[in-house]
């Protein structure tokens, strides 16, 4: 959500924030609704100290015995307008806030301006890709080990479902308690066990909702999460928090849940875009001076889980165009896949600023002071468990077939060395 005291005090700054995102200016529709509904609301007070003023007169006029038709005429105009200048404020209200719920967050300054993954700047890049010859896709490997299945996924619940068996199973287990452990033993993460439904004013608060219901899964009066971003951002949804408490931490393991209403044909094959899928999710809620610096440091956290796989990656900056939503600023890294001679994104690392805070009225205060500000939210992926283990599939793929396991998942995998059929 935008601050409108600060559109209404700057707004050409806000409008150039705008336009980096491609999009028209918008602060003469926000600031004529604006004016409209406080002129509405000035009405509606004076409206209302005439009511009851007038209310005294009438009194007044039958004690002291004098005519006050006229003053109950004119409170009977009150009584009638009234309501009618309550519902037009109401209604200019709800469309400045709907209209202010519907617009992106602005870039930060030096966030490339571009309109779409073409113009993201690559940043780093760690590790060497493998020559891998005849290097096969993670749904071939999955498939010819006879431990990925789709058809049987098909047949229970349509497509973008995967059924894993066996040691892929366990390797999607595997990773998932080593990327856990890593952020929660070394990186300070707490780690949550969130529900997995929520209803729509959570989503709200992260921004989910209103503009992207088609792409979430609804049942009755509460949705599937598309992402544990959602309820671990909401842990401080409508709190104050102290300040010298900040930065806090969280992590989860859940499925996350998506329509993928907007991806027709995209990654129609295997498990890169799926219906539903497991991600360890991280999640910082810092002071305002804190979050550049807290954004670099989640992004490393999820780099580690990389290095220590040894699986080569590299990280881009995302242009205006391509970043979501809520962000203010997104670093991605994309790991190194053989099979499709690519990098393909692993993890998503946000910025939100207070963006998140003012939708969800989360804020902090400084001990021993009245003050508030909001805080800001920043998210990340820990990282996308399925993408790993297709990561892992395709860059430790064998001549024969088989999966070499990595090193640090060993003990997870109680000392397995190799998958096979």
């Amino acid at each position: 959500m935008h601050d409108l005291r600060a559109i209404r005090e700057n707004p050409e700054s806000f409008d150039r924030g705008l336009a980096r995102r491609g999009l028209e200016p918008m602060s003469p529709t926000v600031l004529d609704l604006d004016s409209r509904r406080r002129a509405a609301q000035t009405q509606l007070q004076e409206m209302q100290a005439r009511r009851n003023e007038a209310a005294k007169e009438i009194g007044l006029a039958k004690r002291e015995g004098r005519d006050a038709q006229s003053l109950m005429d004119e409170m009977a105009q009150l009584k009638e307008r009234l309501p009618q200048v309550e519902e037009e404020e109401k209604a200019l209200g709800a469309e400045l806030d709907g209209l202010l719920a519907s617009i992106p967050n602005r870039p930060a300054d030096d966030v490339p301006e571009g309109p779409d993954e073409s113009a993201n700047v690559e940043i780093r890049r760690w590790g060497e890709p493998k020559a891998i010859a005849d290097a096969k896709q993670h749904f071939e490997l999955g498939e010819a080990l006879g431990l990925m299945d789709f058809e049987a996924a098909s047949r229970m619940s349509g497509a973008r479902f995967t059924v894993l068996k066996g040691g892929l199973a366990r390797l999607e287990r595997a990773l998932a308690d080593f990327m856990l452990d890593i952020h929660t033993g070394e990186h300070g993460y707490t780690e949550i066990a969130p529900p997995l439904m929520v209803r729509d004013n959570a989503l709200f608060g992260t921004g989910q909702l209103p503009k992207f219901e088609e792409d979430l899964f609804r049942t009755g009066d509460h949705y599937l999460i598309p992402t544990s971003e959602v309820p671990l951002t909401n842990l401080v949804n409508d709190q104050i928090v102290a300040t010298e408490e900040l930065p806090h931490r969280y992590t989860a393991l859940t499925p996350c849940f998506r329509a993928e209403a907007g991806s027709a044909g995209r990654d129609t094959r295997g498990m890169i875009r799926q219906h539903q899928f497991w991600k360890v999710e991280m999640v910082s809620v810092t002071a305002p001076d804190q979050s550049e610096a807290e954004h670099l440091r989640m992004t490393q956290c999820a780099e580690t889980i990389l290095q220590r796989l040894g699986l080569p990656y590299r990280v881009v900056t995302l242009c205006t165009g391509d970043m979501g939503f809520s962000a203010r600023k997104t670093y991605d890294i994309e790991v190194w896949l053989p099979g499709q001679n690519m990098y393909r994104e692993i993890s998503s690392c946000s910025n939100c600023g207070d963006f998140q805070a003012r939708r969800m009225k989360a804020r902090c205060r400084p001990k021993g002071e009245k003050q508030t500000q909001f805080v800001h939210t920043l998210n990340g992926s820990g990282v996308a468990v399925g993408r790993c283990l297709i990561a892992v599939l395709e860059n430790y793929q064998q001549p024969d077939g088989s999966i070499l396991v990595p090193e640090a998942l060993r003990p997870y995998m109680r000392g397995l060395e190799r998958i096979t059929a």
